[in-house]
């Protein structure tokens, strides 16, 4: 019995690591606000933040859409036909698919370029949504006008037609040549936001895929503290066959004190509805968009819903007064090159059916007014 006296029972530890940068959206924790656009950044932000995405999708299609008016009849069936049938980047066709591309590239950036295309004998014939890799803006000689620029094979030239450039720039810092993104202001915010889903995801997969905790006691009988490490092998590699059984019911057999429990079945996982929430409000006020058109249930009132609604309005007139001058530009360009001489106007359609009513009752309300004037006008004779 002497032989495992002065044997000493091995402890055997285990280090746990984990990847600190899991998700695949780091570059919002190592944003820093520079001036010039951080249009990787905003790519990351939609593709990480689905709200963000759908929000930008919500307003350009609340945006509406428009028609052209000439005061010409020949001109408006010419202007009629363009803003149909143009070809837009070679895979679509009429003049509300550039329009729209146009004003997601100018929410996401805050700064949309485009280009008219013409042919052999420089006619107009193709639109196309210039990518902003590569591109640069500067300050014309004049001081006052901005010049495009392309960047290829490494060198910086200036575009050859600049009146065929569009431009748009989305609430520019004064002197400014570039806008402000719709997305400025929120990758800290988003990063939170990613942190806590990330935290989650993480919780819910170490408690939902059970972890067990086997632990193995070994007596005060010598011959068990002896043994213990042969011991807790053994009883390690007949729970791992138990647990690996592919759904096979098999029962576990020890013998000594052998303690199991899951793991994490103690503690509790924080509630995280309260701090999404405050992420996700300081997301939704930048948009402008009402909670409700994001899916989101928060309580509102009808009354409340209804000023939602007209500010909401008033957010889309705002940015209907910026894509109007580069609609304009296209269509005069383009009845230019066919000999009409008109300006055309850009009219665009009502926002909502709400805008239908209320425009109605306006009208009633005011014709309403108008008979009692001339009533109290006829009395007073």
């Amino acid at each position: 019995m002497g032989l495992f006296k002065n044997r000493k029972t091995e402890r055997i530890s285990v280090p746990v690591t984990q990847n600190a940068n899991r998700r695949p959206f780091g570059m919002i924790d190592g944003y820093v606000p520079l001036g010039a656009p951080q249009m990787r950044l905003y790519k990351a932000l939609r593709e990480a933040v689905p709200v963000i995405d759908a929000a930008i999708f919500k307003l350009v299609r609340l945006t509406g859409g428009f028609r052209i008016e000439c005061d010409d009849y020949a001109a408006q069936t010419v202007i009629d036909e363009f803003a149909e049938s143009v070809p837009v980047g070679g895979n679509r066709n009429g003049l509300p698919a550039f329009v729209s591309t146009y004003f997601e590239q100018l929410l996401t950036y805050g700064t949309a370029i485009g280009e008219i295309i013409t042919d052999t004998d420089g006619m107009p014939c193709a639109l196309f949504n210039v990518p902003l890799e590569g591109i640069e803006l500067r300050r014309a000689r004049n001081g006052f006008d901005v010049d495009i620029y392309v960047r290829k094979c490494g060198e910086l030239k200036r575009a050859p037609a600049q009146e065929l450039c569009l431009l748009s720039v989305l609430n520019p810092d004064a002197g400014a040549l570039t806008g402000n993104s719709m997305l400025k202001g929120m990758p800290f915010v988003s990063g939170i936001l990613l942190r806590i889903f990330e935290s989650i995801g993480a919780n819910w997969e170490r408690v939902g895929n059970l972890r067990f905790a086997v632990t193995y006691n070994p007596r005060n009988d010598p011959m068990d503290r002896a043994y213990a490490k042969d011991r807790a092998m053994q009883v390690a590699k007949e729970w791992g066959e138990a647990m690996q059984s592919g759904g096979e019911i098999r029962d576990f057999v020890a013998v000594g004190d052998v303690q199991i429990k899951v793991i994490g079945a103690d503690n509790q996982i924080l509630d995280s509805e309260v701090p999404v929430r405050q992420m996700l409000e300081q997301i939704v006020a930048k948009t402008g968009l009402p909670p409700f058109m994001l899916g989101l249930s928060w309580s509102s009132t009808e009354r409340m819903s209804a000023q939602q609604a007209d500010v909401l309005t008033s957010e889309l007139e705002a940015y209907r007064r910026i894509l109007t001058p580069v609609i304009r530009k296209i269509c005069r360009t383009y009845l230019q090159s066919r000999g009409f001489g008109c300006n055309p106007e850009v009219v665009w359609d009502n926002i909502t059916l709400q805008d239908e009513v209320e425009l109605g009752k306006a009208r009633l309300y005011n014709a309403q007014a108008e008979r009692l004037e001339a009533e109290n006008k006829k009395r007073g004779e």
